[in-house]
């Protein structure tokens, strides 16, 4: 690919500014869309976003300079708002599902040392992923419907999302596909402003609040651990080292780079290290988002100097309340809404994957994939209160059973297929 600016080039002043403006307002819109899974009073929300941002500008920076020196946004990991949602739901203390993010952050960081990642990887085979990738959206579904119809609110309120669902839902589609260059990266934060104007039009505008940051509130004050839970984390790190894995591979392999193992490895250990940092200052995880080779072809700027400082720039937003605020103060139906179209992003690239892989070529490859995702509906909406509740939050999660059928399916009952196609 023929680019304007490689990995390592540095930036005349004002491209730097075009550029990094460019991955500001990406990977604002990539933060505020998972801060609704705060929990608390008004102000311990918008300390929950404070954190959040300062996790991820410091998560993207350190990422650009030392881990794996490429142009990768840095987000909170999708899966892991499916894992604490679905705890939440299953009655699970925020104490206990912080931990537990900060106990998965520590096994993936440790899976980077000695010859682990190797053998880590032999396991993902396209199948899996796709099943996994197609899991993360049919998990969310309920969360999204929760959001575009919230309860508790006016009819008005929830005609205007079934409107938005179907106007910005298909707008988006259409801007995707019809902008070029540097807008194309942007369908995400243009809904997000069209969508927030349109909403304060018709409704009230949410009261400004304070904050309940402090010194002593950073880090949690203590820990508990809870063995179900740990264990469903450590399911849903499967699927978060899956797409930092594939994130930092593609865009390897899109830009030719050199040195690609010690790359992953420091990248993948990073990554590691910071979700212990964020499970520590409870809130989500960060992980290397699959969106920069789309931004970097249409741009022509792979520079990771650009980055730096966006990434500085949204560390530097936590530090104020009125800012973070503004930033996060996003109407529920349109956070659905934009979840709806990258979640239907994320099974579109699924379906491709599969026939780009040829993973399905027999009725025992399609069961592999389908089973797994009828399981994970089953178990989503499974009533509580059937099995202990030592393990209830790993069976009560659809995601994490989801995957631990597909696994079983592919490298158990399926394997000789598995092996028979090279996959």
């Amino acid at each position: 690919m023929k680019l304007k600016y490689n990995v390592d080039d540095k930036l005349p002043l004002g491209a730097t500014v075009v550029y990094a403006l460019q991955w500001f307002i990406l990977a604002i819109a990539v933060v505020s869309t998972s801060v609704f899974v705060a929990q608390g009073s008004p102000a311990e929300k918008l300390f929950y976003s404070q954190r959040l941002f300062a996790v991820m500008g410091v998560a993207g920076l350190v990422q650009v300079l030392f881990g794996h020196r490429m142009p990768l946004v840095v987000g909170p990991a999708a899966v892991l708002l499916v894992g604490v949602l679905t705890s939440l739901g299953a009655g699970a203390g925020t104490t206990a599902i912080y931990s537990s993010i900060a106990v998965g952050g520590a096994i993936v960081a440790l899976l980077t040392f000695g010859g682990m990642m190797r053998r880590v990887q032999k396991l993902f085979t396209p199948r899996i992923v796709v099943v996994i990738l197609m899991l993360i959206a049919v998990t969310l579904s309920q969360v999204i419907k929760n959001l575009i119809f919230p309860a508790g609110v006016s009819h008005a309120e929830h005609i205007f999302g079934l409107i938005f669902t179907i106007v910005g839902g298909l707008g988006m589609v259409v801007l995707n596909r019809t902008l070029n260059g540097v807008a194309k990266s942007l369908v995400v934060p243009i809904a997000l402003m069209i969508g927030s104007v349109a909403y304060y039009t018709f409704f009230d505008t949410a009261e400004a609040t304070d904050t309940a940051a402090s010194l002593s509130g950073l880090f949690m004050s203590d820990f508990s651990f809870d063995l179900g839970l740990i264990v469903t984390f450590v399911i849903c790190y499967i699927a978060l080292l899956i797409n930092d894995i594939g994130s930092i591979e593609s865009l390897g392999a899109m830009l030719g780079l050199e040195s690609m193992p010690q790359r992953l490895k420091r990248g993948v250990r990073i990554t590691g290290i910071m979700n212990i940092v964020a499970g520590s200052m409870g809130v989500l995880g960060p992980v290397n988002y699959s969106m920069s080779p789309g931004v970097i072809a249409s741009t022509g700027c792979a520079s990771r100097w650009a980055l730096v400082p966006a990434t500085v720039m949204l560390a530097l937003c936590s530090l104020s309340p009125d800012i973070i605020w503004v930033l996060t103060n996003i109407p529920f139906p349109v956070i659905g809404v934009i979840l709806l179209f990258l979640m239907g992003t994320q099974l579109a690239a699924s379906l491709e994957m599969i026939h780009s892989t040829q993973s399905v070529r027999s009725f025992a490859d399609g069961l592999t994939i389908g089973l797994p995702l009828m399981v994970a509906m089953l178990f989503q909406i499974m009533p509580r209160g059937i099995v202990p509740s030592v393990i209830e939050p790993l069976v009560g999660n659809g995601f994490a059973m989801g995957v631990i059928v597909v696994i079983i399916m592919e490298h158990i009952i399926n394997r000789s297929k598995a092996v028979e196609s090279g996959k």
